[in-house]
């Protein structure tokens, strides 16, 4: 017993199905379809299941069931009687694709019914040919899970997924409003209505008023420019001037279209903050009775408020995770917003820093074949903190900080895509040490960035001076 338990803990972890060259990933194959007892069993009791839109697949291992693949439907009760027949087989985790969203309902029941699931990247499990059918693919994912060849994917909790829906709705209705205000731009354009060209924004107070009294029947250009407001750099004559154009009753139909879709987004963004500050208020506080620092920096106090929410988010994301991630240069409560409702506030997902950024794709693609690299391209994803980070670096360009020194040197010296994709890792490693280890930013400046770099660049040129045999005299400091 004792020999036969040494070779247990002695055999060797099989690696992950995307961690295989070609070679590797062809023996396995062989392996797995003539039931090789060679690869270590690591879930003996798993089930796989093809998703799809109006029927799922679930295979089982032949000896659980004299039907080992089967067919259900995709309503619930259908789903719940799959988690029964899985129980009965005595199986205790599952493995699936992410299909769209059609696998969402079914990882839920899965998981009310206490089995361990697997959501697994399509990417992970397609790059053999054959199992062309949806039988041969729930035995394929079946196989891969058995022998320990899948990945987990992340997901966050109930409390971050509903904060995620209610974020993205708005995020959604943000970029239809923008359609909407185009269109306007357009519509007005073509009857040679120059508004835009004297006003920064459409969609400010002066541009609606504008447009509000255009749709009412006024035509006077210079009774509109009476609109204006006191801050509009332009004059009223400027403005009655680009308002003289060819009133279209065809355009001015399209005009009022699109006005109501962007009052009507308005009107929806407006519910969502309410949705969100009232989850935000009903979450658990993590902020022990600290208070939230007051903002004192010009740039913050001085920026245009713009689609930004209806109440104070910046209070209500500090009583979720317990700090503000608003501290960092470059890292606004929109940005922050973004990385906690696709991530959560939860750092101990991930084992290390390292783990995080990897998982927002943002370390470098270094794959190693022949000792050589054959990677260094970019990681394609469409996580949205990943691209939240990464608008977040490039305001770093022109800013006097710590941050924005380091991003203007990396700029010079690998150029601009290399440096926002290694400024939003940086930015993503202290986010991971805000939230899980409860650690305060404090920006040293772009002077003590500066001071640092040379240090660091002297001490090297001197240390490659007496590698080379040239003895190094230090220059007396001035009196």
């Amino acid at each position: 017993m004792e020999s036969k338990s040494k070779e247990k803990n002695n055999h060797p972890t099989q690696p992950h199905w995307r961690e295989m060259n070609r070679k590797q990933r062809r023996e396995t194959m062989r392996k797995i379809q003539s039931e090789d007892l060679s690869l270590e069993l690591v879930h003996r009791d798993a089930a796989g299941i093809d998703i799809g839109n109006e029927s799922h697949y679930v295979a089982v291992p032949p000896s659980r069931d004299n039907q080992p693949v089967r067919r259900f439907g995709c309503t619930t009760a259908e789903l719940k009687a799959m988690a029964a027949w899985l129980k009965q087989c005595g199986i205790r985790t599952v493995a699936m694709q992410s299909t769209s969203v059609y696998w969402i309902a079914v990882y839920d029941i899965l998981e009310q019914a206490g089995l361990e699931v697997y959501l697994v990247n399509a990417r992970d499990t397609k790059n053999l040919p054959g199992r062309k059918s949806d039988v041969q693919e729930s035995q394929w994912l079946m196989k891969l899970h058995t022998y320990g060849l899948l990945r987990n994917s992340f997901r966050p909790s109930q409390e971050i997924r509903t904060m995620r829906t209610y974020w993205r709705q708005r995020n959604d209705l943000v970029q239809s409003a923008s359609r909407h205000i185009q269109r306007m731009q357009k519509a007005m354009t073509q009857m040679n209505i120059q508004l835009a060209n004297v006003l920064s924004d459409v969609n400010g107070a002066t541009g609606q008023s504008i447009i509000k009294a255009i749709l009412a029947g006024e035509r006077n250009p210079h009774k509109l420019a009476e609109f204006r407001d006191p801050r509009v750099k332009a004059s009223e004559e400027e403005i009655a001037r680009s308002l003289e154009g060819n009133w279209q009753p065809d355009l001015l139909f399209v005009l009022k279209q699109e006005q109501d879709g962007y009052e009507f987004c308005q009107k929806q963004m407006a519910e969502c903050d309410r949705q969100l500050n009232q989850h935000l208020d009903q979450s658990e506080d993590h902020s022990r009775g600290a208070s939230l620092p007051e903002e004192k920096r010009r740039g913050r106090l001085r920026k245009k408020k713009g689609n930004a929410p209806q109440f104070d988010l910046r209070e209500g994301l500090f009583r979720l995770t317990g700090t503000d991630l608003t501290r960092i240069d470059s890292i606004d409560v929109m940005t922050a917003t973004t990385v906690i409702s696709e991530s959560g506030y939860d750092m101990s997902k991930w084992q290390t820093e390292n783990h995080f950024v990897s998982w927002l794709r943002l370390r470098p693609d270094n794959r190693i074949s022949g000792e050589k690299i054959i990677g260094k391209g970019r990681l394609p994803t469409n996580n949205r903190a990943t691209v939240a980070l990464k608008m977040a670096a490039t305001t770093l360009r022109k800013s006097n900080t710590y941050l924005g020194a380091q991003f203007r040197r990396l700029r010079t010296k690998l150029g601009a895509p290399c440096a926002i994709k290694a400024m939003a890792a940086k930015l993503a490693r202290l986010i991971y040490r805000m939230l899980r280890y409860g650690m305060k930013y404090v920006d040293q400046g772009a002077a003590f960035y500066e001071l640092r770099h040379r240090e660091l660049q002297i001490k090297h040129l001197k240390s490659k001076a007496e590698k080379l045999g040239y003895r190094v005299t230090p220059i007396p400091a001035a009196a």
